[in-house]
């Protein structure tokens, strides 16, 4: 039986359930993107009782392996939650071990046949992580020899604990991953204690960059928006293209690749800024001033991810819910790149928004989540932020008329979306 069919069967076998899909970036000690925690909710919002249903965690995984996990996760890793009933049970077929960790919750209760099993999969190729840690569990030391991650919970565990707990694991040789890491000063204080990986909002948040001033090349995306959307000529567009190497290689590169679908290769600016044409070329922009020129090659920065999936997946809900509006959807987009730009400048939203002209409508959805975009940003924030707002999805769904389903569907596109805009354009 193909791969594809086995996962057909099993969705068919599995009661239908609601879910929702989040992922969480984890992050590399350069703060480039190295996996994703894979978040599944019940339409309930109960999130205990994925992680203790083994109908459910099944599901999830047929349904992940029918989307695609690369349309979902990329390239990276996908971290999944793991209990006992599921590790017992005979789904880890569906799942690609070179792409997944199996990430033991806290709340497993170890047994022998349990421990046997752990190191069945292990034997296969099968990679684990320890969940919420703690450091002198009896369950920690009979787990520890079979797993190559250890998560430890920055908010649940005090600093001196974190200093005793960090070298320790590491003399284990074990990777380690902080989570809930939400400030500038925490992720400095992990990584200064040898920690491997970092998973948490801090990125997002613009305390983390205040005082950052524009790059020159940040400064020449802003300079070209300018152009664009005054409706200046063609060629007033290519000399500033052409004044910024970065950006002239990067259009070049992105009106060759899938992610603009041409049949024939474009070998000059003037064709590029043509063929792109003024819509997609104020978006692509957009998408660049995220792009960080520091990152030496790697443009795979969880801020840029996060900003092209949230616009895409505004843009995709505007679709859905307002069909033959295209402009509805243009700003949709809009305000979903636009959204995280106080984390990328490191201002307030209400300075930004006096410096860059919107409308009111966007104004409203970016400082007060108010209106029709205040309420697919809400949606998507909602999302983003699984753990902390779990119960605030189903309502922001039924608000807008929209299922887990169709939520499902929109996400693992914008998931793919983003994925193909990242790697080709930047």
């Amino acid at each position: 039986m193909s791969h594809d069919a086995e996962s057909d069967l099993m969705a068919q076998q599995m009661p239908v359930r609601d879910f929702y899909l989040g992922r969480q970036p984890i992050l590399d000690r350069q703060q480039g993107l190295y996996g994703y925690e894979m978040l599944f909710r019940n339409a309930a919002g109960e999130s205990a009782e994925i992680d203790s249903d083994v109908a459910a965690t099944a599901t999830v995984i047929a349904h992940t392996a029918q989307l695609g996990l690369e349309k979902v996760i990329g390239d990276a890793l996908g971290f999944l939650n793991v209990d006992a009933e599921v590790l017992m049970s005979d789904i880890f077929v569906f799942l690609p071990r070179e792409r997944v960790v199996l990430e033991i919750v806290e709340s497993m209760v170890v047994s022998q046949p349990v421990l046997e099993r752990i190191a069945d999969l292990t034997g296969h190729g099968f990679r684990f992580a320890l969940d919420d840690v703690r450091v002198d569990a009896p369950e920690v030391q009979l787990l520890l020899p079979m797993v190559e991650y250890v998560k430890l919970d920055v908010r649940a565990m005090p600093l001196s604990g974190l200093m005793a707990a960090a070298p320790r694991f590491k003399r284990e040789k074990k990777k380690l991953i902080a989570e809930k890491v939400e400030s500038r000063e925490e992720f400095d204080t992990c990584l200064g204690l040898g920690f491997d990986f970092f998973q948490g909002y801090y990125f997002a948040r613009p305390a983390v960059i205040s005082g950052r001033k524009l790059s020159p090349s940040q400064l020449a995306v802003l300079e070209l928006m300018g152009l664009v959307t005054s409706d200046a000529d063609n060629i007033d567009i290519e000399r500033a293209v052409k004044r910024d190497v970065t950006l002239a290689l990067n259009l070049l590169r992105l009106v060759n690749t899938p992610a603009i679908g041409m049949r024939h290769r474009i070998d000059s600016i003037s064709q590029a800024i043509t063929i792109l044409g003024r819509r997609q070329l104020q978006r692509w922009l957009q998408i660049m001033l995220y792009a960080e020129p520091s990152r030496g090659g790697n443009s795979m920065t969880p801020l840029l991810l996060l900003a092209t999936t949230r616009g895409r997946l505004l843009e995709l809900l505007a679709q859905r819910l307002r069909p033959g509006q295209r402009n509805v959807a243009e700003i949709a987009f809009t305000v979903g790149i636009m959204s995280l730009m106080d984390a990328l400048f490191g201002m307030p939203m209400t300075l930004i928004v006096e410096q860059i002209p919107v409308i009111d409508e966007v104004a409203h959805a970016l400082l007060r989540r108010s209106g029709f975009f205040g309420d697919l940003l809400h949606l998507a924030e909602c999302i983003e932020r699984m753990e902390e707002s779990d119960d605030q999805v189903l309502p922001a769904l039924r608000e807008l008329a929209i299922s887990s389903e169709e939520l499902i569907e929109l996400e693992v596109a914008a998931f793919e979306w983003s994925d193909k805009v990242v790697r080709y354009a930047l």
